[in-house]
């Protein structure tokens, strides 16, 4: 029996929450044997209209393999401290983001195996061959993505669940690559939310600079940006041509006007540990 053809326990806490309604959505279409926990109304009702059972929390982890903690950062610590401890001996509590692991913010058991799993969201280099895809820009419906995972067991039976149950919230997904919690953190937010979503909405901000401005007709301006954007990627990242000569110096003025000397600072420990104890609302992240 191959990793993905196994059937697991699993329980879904926050099951009606944004995250909460993508994870179940895709654990439904499998065999596994999923229990449903969501504690506000809003989301209960919305659990109910999917056609899913509500299944009381306490009961939901008792027996589960995997517990899915799809909550949001800033209630991991009283979610965990209420129900990691009434889990079966040998589960695995994963949560959907390394921030509050990273941090040391969950309640942890010897007996219950921590994990950590995020999304990649589909590739800008993804083919894509159908319109369902192509809407896809997040991930988990048709689009295929990779996803990253951290487990603190080197028992190959509990990599196997992590896998399986990661193979499933995320679907389609091409691969999965392990990491350690503390990589999973640098990842997410260090390269991808404090570099490549702040470039992201930079160049929102450029666009309306360049409409709104300089006064250059929106379609226009979208139409350059999203086409040199996409060439931008492609050389910068994949090498697939080599910029201009005028490029490199025009490229060479935006690093000095915009680009701070000292960015990749970043990359330390010390700052990531301050990143997200912003993130967290946090004074400081013990050590």
């Amino acid at each position: 029996m191959t990793t993905t053809d196994a059937q697991y326990r699993v329980a879904v806490i926050g099951a009606g929450g944004k995250m909460g309604m993508r994870v179940s959505n895709n654990l439904v279409t499998t065999d596994h044997v999923v229990a449903y926990v969501e504690n506000s109304p809003t989301g209960q009702q919305r659990t109910i209209d999917a056609g899913r059972e509500l299944t009381d929390a306490g009961t939901a982890v008792s027996d589960a393999d995997i517990v899915v903690f799809a909550v949001p950062d800033l209630a991991l610590q009283a979610v965990t401290a209420d129900l990691v401890p009434r889990m079966k001996p040998g589960a695995i509590a994963l949560t959907l983001d390394p921030a509050a692991a990273y941090a040391g913010l969950l309640t942890d058991r010897d007996d219950v195996i921590r994990a950590v799993a995020h999304p990649c969201h589909p590739s800008i280099f993804l083919e894509r061959t159908t319109p369902e895809e192509y809407a896809d820009t997040f991930g988990g419906i048709a689009a295929p993505q990779d996803a990253i995972a951290a487990i603190e067991s080197d028992d190959p039976a509990k990599k196997d669940i992590v896998e399986a149950t990661v193979r499933a919230i995320y679907a389609p997904v091409l691969d999965v690559h392990f990491v350690t919690i503390k990589q999973l953190a640098q990842l997410e937010p260090t390269l991808v939310e404090t570099v490549a979503c702040m470039i992201g909405a930079l160049l929102n901000e450029a666009l309306h600079e360049t409409v709104h401005t300089m006064g250059v007709p929106e379609p226009a301006a979208r139409s350059i940006l999203y086409g040199h954007t996409q060439v931008a990627l492609a050389n910068g990242l994949r090498g697939d041509n080599p910029f201009s000569d005028a490029c490199l110096i025009a490229m060479d003025y935006g690093r000095e006007s915009i680009i701070k000397n000292d960015w990749k600072k970043i990359f330390r420990d010390d700052e990531l540990d301050r990143n997200l104890a912003r993130m967290l609302h946090l004074d400081h992240i013990e050590r």
